[in-house]
C-alpha cells in the first residue's frame, strides 16, 4: 500500500516544545516541535503502550509519564530504559502553514 499524505494541523498549533496529538489514517500520532521542527511520532510507548504526548518533551526527547522512558523525537530510538524498542515515526511536510504526516 502506498503511504499518503495527510493533512493533520496547523503550525501555529504546535509551538516549539511543545506536542499535539492528531489522527492520521487510524493512527495516533504526536507531532513534536524541537527546535522549530516538526517530527512526528507514533504516541504510544514500546514499553507499555502508553500515551507519550501526556509526557514532557525534554529538549528533544519526549519521556513517557508512566514509567520514564525516553525517546528521541529527530529519529524514534529509545533513549532510556525502560523502554528498549525505538518508537515508529512519520515524515512531515509542511506547506502554506499546513502539517501533513506521511503515513
Amino acid at each position: 500500500m502506498p503511504a499518503q499524505v495527510v493533512e493533520v494541523a496547523s503550525i501555529d498549533e504546535v509551538p516549539e516544545g511543545k506536542v499535539k496529538v492528531v489522527w492520521a489514517d487510524g493512527r495516533q500520532i504526536a507531532l513534536c516541535n524541537y527546535g522549530g521542527t516538526v517530527y512526528a511520532i507514533d504516541d504510544v510507548c514500546t514499553h507499555d503502550r502508553g500515551p507519550l504526548d501526556q509526557g514532557e518533551l525534554i529538549g528533544k526527547e519526549i519521556e513517557c509519564p508512566r514509567h520514564g522512558a525516553r525517546f528521541d523525537v529527530t529519529t524514534g530510538v529509545a533513549t532510556r530504559l525502560p523502554a528498549i524498542r525505538p518508537v515508529r515515526t512519520y515524515p512531515v511536510h509542511i506547506a502554506a502553514g499546513k502539517i501533513s504526516v506521511e503515513v
